[in-house]
């Protein structure tokens, strides 16, 4: 498989996600994604949890717990992957309408 096949069938699997109704959740659009990139990072992606709290700026907040040694994989180095999934993830805020922050959590 060529790695634009693996990009096109990535960008199918997230548009199924965000196509996905979660009954009014808030930022409910850009938790699925979160939640589905993070499990893509991840050795153990039972493991991965989010929870939702009131951000600082009035936004959300959504807090990533992952399972043992797997938060390594989720930051990157010099935390370049957190910070991709943080603006994809906020991307896809925009279509809920909401602001999000995201906190990786030990």
């Amino acid at each position: 498989m060529s790695d634009a096949e693996v990009t096109e069938d990535a960008v199918d699997d997230v548009e199924a996600v965000e196509a996905a109704d979660d009954g009014g959740e808030p930022a409910a659009n850009a938790r699925s994604v979160l939640e589905y990139l993070v499990k893509q990072v991840v050795d153990n992606p039972d493991a991965v949890s989010v929870s939702t709290s009131e951000g600082r700026r009035g936004g959300i907040q959504f807090d990533v717990r992952v399972g043992e040694g797997d938060m390594g994989r989720v930051i990157g180095k010099r935390g370049r992957i957190a910070q991709s999934i943080r603006t994809v993830v906020r991307a896809a805020a925009v279509k809920d309408g909401a602001q999000v922050d995201i906190e990786f959590v030990d």
